[in-house]
C-alpha cells in the first residue's frame, strides 16, 4: 500500500511556536500564565482576535472572533494589544537556536521555521532528529523562557513535517515516515492538510475525494486534469507521498501596508495623512531589500449602506512610472494622485509597490543628478532611522499618525 512513497530517512524538522503571541505575553507577564489571553491589534470591543492562548481556546475563543463576543464565552479573558517588538525578539532567538543545527534554515512565518538536515555537517545529520527536537524545546525553555513551548514535526519533506507538528498541540513532537503515513492520514480531515480549504476542498469532493487517505490514493492524472487543472495536481501527488516539491524561495514581487481607519467617516485630509504614513512604511520595506519599484497600487474599502460593516465597495487603482523610484515622497505623490478618485468615506486604506527589481546604476546616470540626489538623501534618512529607531525622521505631515502602530507580520518575515 506504500507504493511510490519516499522511504528515505526523514531529514526535515518543522518548529511551530504554540499560540506564539499569547505565549510570549504570558512569558513576559508571569501573572498571565495559566489564564485565558487574547491578542488584538487594537484595544476596542469590536476588534478581531489574532491569537488566543490555549486556556482561551479551551473556552471556545477562536481567531477572527471579536473581543466582545469572545468575552461572552470567556468572561475572564484578558485582551492585550499586540506588541510586535516582543514577538520579533523571540523570532530572532528562535532563529539563533535553529541556525546552530544547519546552514539551511527558513522561517515560514514569525512563529514557524524549518531546518533541513540534508544540508548540514555529517556529524549533525547523523544525530537522531527526535533527540534534536527535544533539545531545541529545552533550549527554548532555558534561553527564552519557561513559558515558551513549541511543536516539532519531522518528515521527509516540508509538508509532512508541518503536518506532524500539528498532530499533538501543544508541545508535541511527532515523526511521519512511509511506515506510519497512512495511519496519520486516517486520523485527519481534508482541511487539516495545509493548503486544502475552500475551493480546493470542493474540487476534491466533486471527484469523490473526501478524506486524506482518498487524496493519497488518488490517480495523479485525475488530480492534474480534473481537480487542480495544472501541474499542481502532480505536485500534490508527490507532496502527499513525502517527496519534496516546496523547497524553493520566491522573489519579492510586492511590498505594502494596509490600515483600518481609527475614526468613522474620517475627513479626507486625515485619511491622506494616514495614507502618507503607509507610503513611508512601504518605502522603507522596499529599500530594506535593496530594491526599487516601478508601480504603485492603492485601495480602499467604503462603509456598507446599512452601517459600519464590511459590506461596502472595494475600490483600487494603480499606475506605472516611466522611471524606477524608491523614496517615500515619490511613492506618496503617486498614491495621492491615484487616491483622488477613491470613495469619499472609507473604512480601510492600503498602498503597495509592485514591479520590484534590483536597482540599475546606469539609470542614475541616465536620469541625471536629481535621481542621484534623491537616493543620497533617502539613504541618509534610512541610516539614521536604522540606528536610532523607526520613524525618528519622517514627514511632518505624519506627525499626527503615531497611533498607527506596526502590525504583527503573520506572513513573510523578510522585514524582520
Amino acid at each position: 500500500m506504500n507504493e511510490g512513497y519516499n522511504k528515505a530517512r526523514p531529514l526535515v524538522l518543522h518548529i511551530d511556536l504554540n499560540s506564539c503571541f499569547a505565549t510570549v505575553e504570558q512569558q513576559a507577564r508571569p501573572r498571565l500564565r495559566g489564564r485565558p489571553v487574547a491578542i488584538v491589534n487594537r484595544r476596542t470591543e469590536h476588534t478581531m482576535i489574532v491569537t488566543a492562548s490555549y486556556e482561551a481556546k479551551a473556552m471556545g475563543v477562536k481567531l477572527g472572533m471579536s473581543l466582545k463576543d469572545a468575552k461572552k464565552l470567556c468572561p475572564d479573558l484578558v485582551g492585550l494589544e499586540s506588541d510586535p517588538p516582543k514577538y520579533k525578539y523571540v523570532y530572532h532567538q528562535l532563529m539563533r537556536i535553529m541556525n546552530d543545527y544547519s546552514a539551511y534554515v527558513r522561517m515560514k512565518s514569525i512563529d514557524e521555521g524549518v531546518i533541513d538536515f540534508s544540508e548540514t555537517t555529517a556529524a549533525m545529520a547523523g544525530r537522531d532528529l527526535a533527540e534534536i527536537g527535544y533539545e531545541i524545546k529545552q533550549r527554548l525553555w532555558d534561553e527564552v523562557g519557561c513559558a515558551m513551548n513549541c511543536n516539532v514535526g519531522i518528515a521527509t519533506n516540508r509538508f509532512l513535517a508541518k503536518t506532524a507538528a500539528s498532530l499533538h498541540k501543544p508541545n508535541g513532537l511527532d515523526v511521519i515516515t512511509h511506515e506510519n503515513l497512512r495511519q496519520v492520514f486516517s486520523s485527519l480531515e481534508l482541511t487539516d492538510l495545509t493548503g486544502i480549504a475552500g475551493q480546493f476542498e470542493k474540487r476534491l469532493n466533486a471527484v469523490g475525494i473526501f478524506t486524506p487517505l482518498q487524496f493519497l490514493d488518488a490517480d495523479p492524472v485525475v488530480l492534474k486534469k480534473m481537480v487542480f487543472k495544472s501541474i499542481t495536481g502532480l505536485e500534490w501527488h508527490q507532496r502527499l507521498r513525502g517527496w519534496e516539491v516546496d523547497k524553493r524561495d520566491f522573489p519579492i514581487r510586492t511590498a505594502g501596508r494596509q490600515y483600518v481607519l481609527d475614526k468613522y467617516k474620517m475627513p479626507r485630509h486625515e485619511v491622506l495623512q494616514r495614507l502618507h504614513h503607509l507610503c513611508e512604511e512601504t518605502g522603507s520595506k522596499v529599500r530594506s531589500q535593496g530594491l526599487v519599484a516601478r508601480g504603485v497600487s492603492v485601495h480602499a474599502r467604503s462603509y456598507s449602506d446599512t452601517g459600519r460593516g464590511w459590506g461596502g465597495t472595494f475600490w483600487h487603482a494603480r499606475s506605472m512610472a516611466s522611471v524606477p523610484f524608491f523614496s517615500n515622497q515619490a511613492i506618496y505623490e503617486q498614491a495621492r494622485k491615484l487616491f483622488e478618485s477613491a470613495p469619499v468615506f472609507v473604512k480601510e486604506i492600503g498602498v503597495s509597490c509592485y514591479e520590484l527589481s534590483e536597482p540599475d546604476d546606469s539609470q542614475l546616470h541616465l536620469f541625471g543628478d536629481e535621481l542621484a540626489r534623491d537616493q543620497a538623501i533617502t539613504s541618509a534618512v534610512d541610516e539614521i532611522n536604522a540606528r536610532y529607531g523607526k520613524r525618528v525622521i519622517h514627514s511632518a505631515d505624519t506627525l499626527v499618525t503615531k497611533m498607527m502602530r506596526e502590525k504583527i507580520p503573520f506572513g513573510s518575515t523578510r522585514y524582520m
